[in-house]
């Protein structure tokens, strides 16, 4: 009998093209050297490649700026998965670590509302687009039940939901009831949704990177909720409407919220 990957949730898709070069464990040996073959560069042209944890006490983001090193302990989930956001959503990742370090005093010691958005997003982001605008509202309203079971089908058909966030991917290997993660969220054409996966990862790349570089998120509240066991697919329970009567999983949310 085969063993089940721990790839196997359709939300790793973003990651696909990596992982299936990679053996079912967190292989850092492997991420040197596909960094090596596919060269990424910071925003002030630092090659980025993944180093072991250093001893100096360098602040994380500002040994990426000054170096291009991104810490990486090996055998790691958390920090393989930060890896491959790096190999897959680059441009994101750039601007993400020079958003860090334009925020920081000198002493590189500052957090604030702004950094948290950032790190929230980082570790936890995902993004959801759609071609109807009325999807995206219904989620924006925490109308768990009314859009992933009501309007399942168009879910299906008109969303497409993309993680973002390392620390989520790292929960997808065993996820649990209640694994929620912060959202973005975009209207698409339908011509954009009929574009190949790999070219909507690259413009959600593109979107992410514009976006956070802006200051268009300045707090953590500032992105959505969304339960990730409620994405159809994700889960066989979710194939039952009733599954969406768990308000402790499904939960009403800010209704208020702008």
């Amino acid at each position: 009998m085969s063993e089940v990957s721990p790839y196997a949730s359709p939300l790793f898709a973003p990651l696909r093209p990596w992982l299936d070069q990679l053996p079912p464990f967190p292989d850092t040996t492997a991420l040197v050297e596909m960094a090596v073959r596919h060269p990424i560069f910071t925003e002030n042209g630092r090659q980025v490649r993944f180093v072991p944890p250093q001893p100096d006490g360098l602040a994380y983001e500002c040994r990426i700026w000054e170096s291009g090193e991104v810490e990486t302990r090996p055998d790691n989930w958390h920090d393989f998965f930060n890896a491959l956001v790096w190999l897959s959503f680059a441009r994101t990742k750039i601007a993400i670590s020079a958003s860090h370090v334009r925020a920081m005093t000198p002493a590189g010691e500052a957090r604030g509302d702004t950094r948290d958005a950032l790190t929230h997003f980082d570790e936890c982001g995902i993004v959801v687009l759609s071609s109807k605008p009325e999807l995206l509202d219904l989620l924006r309203g925490f109308q768990w039940k009314a859009l992933f079971a009501e309007r399942r089908a168009e879910v299906q058909s008109s969303m497409r939901f993309v993680i973002f966030g390392h620390a989520t991917y790292e929960a997808m290997l065993k996820p649990f009831r209640g694994l929620t993660a912060k959202a973005v969220l975009y209207e698409v054409s339908e011509d954009w949704l009929r574009m190949p996966f790999g070219e909507q990862v690259a413009a959600v790349d593109g979107l992410l990177a514009a976006d956070l570089s802006s200051g268009r998120y300045t707090r953590p509240r500032d992105f959505q909720p969304l339960p990730l066991l409620g994405i159809p697919g994700v889960t066989p329970e979710s194939e039952d409407p009733a599954y969406y009567d768990d308000t402790w999983q499904f939960r009403p949310g800010r209704r208020g919220r702008a």
